[in-house]
């Protein structure tokens, strides 16, 4: 049985607590919303329990990219195949790949191309880079990440646009327009903006897929993305970041050179099996598969919208992104979300989640076997018609 965090130990070390740690909430939302889908499952052991919370993916690796990763795997069993240690920055291929494929007629240089182990871990890099004395400006609501690890690295934000040396959003929010006054604030106050483009690929009504569409965004931007939701990466892990050669700090020193000085001392580059996979993903064939899979995906999302809809409730995403927000008006998301897996069996997301603004919302994805979202919308018009 474990000790109570209130208990006296026998021993402590000398080493005070991070008091920024201190700040957070206990749990992490995902891994508490885990915790709860356990303790449902004990109530309900018989139930079938349909996941649509955590936006993890579904379907299966298109044969090449997964044949890919086989192929370079088994070759380090050979003495011509074996390579140890990368380039910290990733394979030269690989960024020259994303360069001319996914940032095509934007001008983006592989050399600017920085490739992770996926795009969570490469925003603590960032927080390492900018340091504890920048301030920081988020959207409401926001990706958690975001935000805990602002706080964990004892820097200062806000829940807007507002004030500050850079600034985070979520690409899925996130219109042309926006994008535009965006870049304009960010060049009029001297802030750094990091944009997150891991949903870029669900994109298809013309809104821009990366914040380079937007003039003068070299100036004031870096992109952080993702294999992940693209091409199925969730548990592959691997991404990538472009830092522009314009951007400069305040003193005129270029921020991707001490980017490059982060990656260097606190990475050792991504495996190379998965870089392989991602090369895979880039070819026409790989592309083409993998593109089909967020097709996939988007119909998901727009069988899960009209059936909310159709129960007259508004309902928000669910096109350039794998997610579908619900407004549940006068309620508690928390309670929403007790409410939902305890009818239905059916996993969702508090909307208060990500944020203050996440109030009386409950955040649906799109991310599942066909069969299961179309159960899942049959249970949901059942509990709420």
């Amino acid at each position: 049985m474990g000790r109570s965090l209130s208990a006296v130990p026998d021993y402590c070390t000398r080493v005070a607590r991070n008091i920024n740690i201190e700040k957070l909430q206990y749990n992490y939302l995902f891994p508490e919303i885990s915790t709860r889908e356990v303790e449902h499952m004990k109530k309900y052991p018989n139930a079938k329990v349909i996941r649509l919370g955590i936006g993890d993916t579904t379907e299966p690796l298109p044969d090449n990219v997964a044949l890919s990763m086989a192929n370079y795997a088994r070759a380090l069993s050979t003495p011509e195949g074996y390579k140890g240690y990368g380039f910290e920055q990733g394979n030269k291929e690989l960024r020259k790949a994303i360069a001319e494929t996914l940032y095509k007629d934007l001008a983006i240089k592989d050399t600017e191309v920085f490739i992770s182990d996926g795009s969570q871990s490469e925003i603590s890099r960032l927080q390492l880079l900018l340091g504890s004395n920048t301030t920081i400006a988020v959207q409401d609501p926001s990706f958690p990440a975001y935000i805990d690890s602002s706080v964990i690295m004892g820097q200062t934000g806000e829940f807007d646009h507002g004030s500050g040396r850079y600034g985070k959003i979520e690409y899925m929010r996130s219109s042309r327009d926006q994008l535009e006054q965006l870049v304009q604030f960010a060049q009029k106050n001297g802030s750094i903006i990091i944009f997150d483009s891991a949903y870029a690929a669900f994109v298809s009504d013309g809104s821009p897929r990366s914040i380079y569409e937007i003039p003068g965004a070299r100036k004031v931007a870096i992109e952080v993305s993702s294999f992940s939701k693209m091409a199925g990466f969730t548990g592959v892990r691997l991404g990538w970041t472009v830092v522009p050669d314009e951007l400069l700090y305040s003193n005129g020193f270029p921020v991707l050179h001490d980017f490059n000085r982060i990656i260097c001392t606190c990475f050792n580059g991504a495996s190379n099996v998965v870089q392989a996979g991602g090369l895979a993903c880039l070819s026409p064939e790989g592309l083409k598969a993998v593109l089909s899979v967020v097709d996939y995906y988007k119909e998901n999302a727009k069988i899960l919208a009209e059936s909310f809809t159709s129960l007259g409730l508004s309902v928000y995403g669910g096109v350039n992104a794998p997610y579908v927000w619900v407004h549940f008006p006068g309620s508690k998301s928390w309670d929403i979300f007790s409410e939902i897996l305890g009818k239905t069996h059916i996993i969702t997301v508090p909307g208060s989640g990500f944020g203050p603004g996440g109030e009386e919302f409950i955040r649906v994805t799109a991310f599942g076997h066909r069969d299961n979202i179309l159960e899942a919308s049959k249970r949901m018009r059942s509990l709420l018609s």
